[in-house]
């Protein structure tokens, strides 16, 4: 992974909760916070929080007295989350989910949404998940399957790559789609400290009002932006028309169904 993979700035938080929250990542925010309503007490701690998609799942689902713990290692990010959701229980905090500062046993479960793809250093992140929580406790979090099984997600990084045949930008398939092994996963989670791990693949549909919709959200509103502006930022209309087109080819010009698909992860300290 490069460091523009982790870079969110300027328009793209904004953008990327407009467009992506609704279309792919609200109904596997919902499917973790389901997981985890069963919590009555105590602390429950996020990492890799974004702009709040799952902060504001897990307020819906958990008890009021329940303390919620956002975190995330770009501030931008928490600030647009921080206007979306205004509770006395939540605490947003800028934080290395690698280095976490907090005191070891704090938490009741660590939930993290499509984030564990964004540490440089997975097995050091899983073990400072195991070392803030309680024995017993739960490790929950969810990555994207491959590429392939993401319809959305692949025609547009293909309609990209016929637009920059020599340099294709790839953030989607690299870094979102990128950490699909799940075997690879079980492995660092076992040498993390966790001793349970159960894994479940979960596919859901992604709906947008329109093609147009799911390409300014995938172009423009992800670090796939960045990709392209550094190749020719005059070209970013372009690739977005791009995508646009293709998926209007594939899927109409109305709204927009497709299938998605993740890998959730439940490891138990």
């Amino acid at each position: 992974m490069v460091d523009v993979d982790r870079t969110f700035r300027g328009s793209i938080p904004d953008m990327y909760d407009q467009y992506m929250a609704p279309m792919i990542f609200a109904p596997y925010a919902d499917d973790l916070a389901s997981r985890l309503a069963s919590i009555r007490n105590g602390r429950v701690l996020e990492t890799a929080a974004g702009t709040g998609i799952v902060t504001r799942a897990l307020a819906s689902v958990l008890p009021e007295h329940v303390l919620i713990e956002a975190t995330d290692l770009n501030q931008p990010m928490l600030d647009h989350a921080s206007t979306r959701l205004s509770s006395g229980r939540v605490v947003w905090r800028q934080a290395d989910a690698q280095m976490l500062p907090y005191q070891d046993a704090m938490f009741d479960a660590v939930v993290c949404q499509f984030g564990v793809m964004f540490f440089p250093d997975k097995k050091r992140a899983f073990a400072e998940a195991h070392r803030v929580l309680k024995p017993g406790g739960c490790f929950l979090f969810n990555v994207w399957d491959r590429i392939e099984e993401n319809e959305f997600a692949d025609i547009v990084v293909k309609s990209a790559a016929k637009l920059f045949p020599d340099d294709p930008p790839m953030f989607l398939a690299r870094t979102p789609h990128g950490h699909h092994d799940t075997s690879a996963l079980e492995v660092e989670l076992r040498d993390a400290g966790f001793e349970t791990v159960a894994i479940e693949t979960v596919v859901r549909e992604s709906t947008s009002p329109n093609a147009r919709s799911v390409a300014v959200g995938y172009c423009q509103g992800t670090p796939m932006r960045n990709e392209i502006e550094a190749r020719d930022p005059a070209r970013l209309t372009e690739v977005t028309d791009a995508a646009a087109c293709a998926i209007a080819m594939r899927f109409g010009s109305g709204r927009v169904i497709g299938k998605i698909s993740a890998h959730v992860i439940t490891a138990m300290r």
